[in-house]
């Protein structure tokens, strides 16, 4: 199974799948945006795009990556990305549930003023390119990407798990860390997947 983490960028996809991956035996992060930064790393600048999913290759590779994690890795791969375009969701998500492949996903949703108040909080200034596109992701995900939202505004990262685990029909090992624990790996996700 692929569980897929959308959402406007601040939503709590990232810590949200690494604290899933700590807690579910026999999974595994895959991150999409290193397909980007590959890419990037390895074209001239000249044809860098502003949004590397505008890349097509970005795409197919993330797609055929996914397939191919599908049939070889015998767990439960996780994906935080966000995808607010309806025809880069086709070309990957669509197309691997066109595949037969089990996609689970989920937009992790919460308020224009949630999704501000959190990049604040990561240190995001108003003019970054996530804050730039908290409007185009609340549009996408209110009119064309609208399926298992999963509200957040109000709720902690154990309580959206929670309800990850029972719409998908997993179980979660319980969490025996301490809070201060779990607070510093939280920041330790936030700082590996600084950009």
């Amino acid at each position: 199974m692929i569980i897929w983490l959308n959402g406007a960028f601040g939503s709590g996809k990232t810590t949200c799948a690494f604290e899933l991956n700590r807690r579910l035996p026999n999974s595994f992060v895959y991150d999409p945006e290193n397909i980007g930064y590959f890419i990037r790393n390895n074209t001239p600048k000249e044809i860098h795009k502003s949004n590397f999913q505008d890349n097509e290759q970005w795409r197919l590779f993330n797609y055929e990556m996914l397939k191919y994690l599908y049939y070889e890795y015998k767990g439960i791969i996780i994906v935080p990305m966000t995808i607010f375009n309806r025809c880069y969701y086709d070309e990957i998500i669509q197309k691997l549930i066109d595949d037969d492949i089990p996609v689970k996903h989920f937009i992790l949703y919460a308020s224009k003023e949630t999704l501000k108040k959190r990049l604040r909080k990561r240190l995001e200034l108003s003019n970054t390119w996530a804050n730039k596109q908290i409007d185009n992701c609340i549009n996408a995900f209110n009119l064309s990407i609208t399926e298992e939202k999963i509200e957040t505004d109000d709720k902690t990262v154990d309580e959206i798990l929670d309800e990850i685990a029972i719409k998908t029909g997993i179980s979660l090992l319980s969490d025996k860390r301490s809070g201060i624990k779990k607070m510093i790996d939280k920041i330790l996700t936030l700082i590996k997947h600084i950009r």
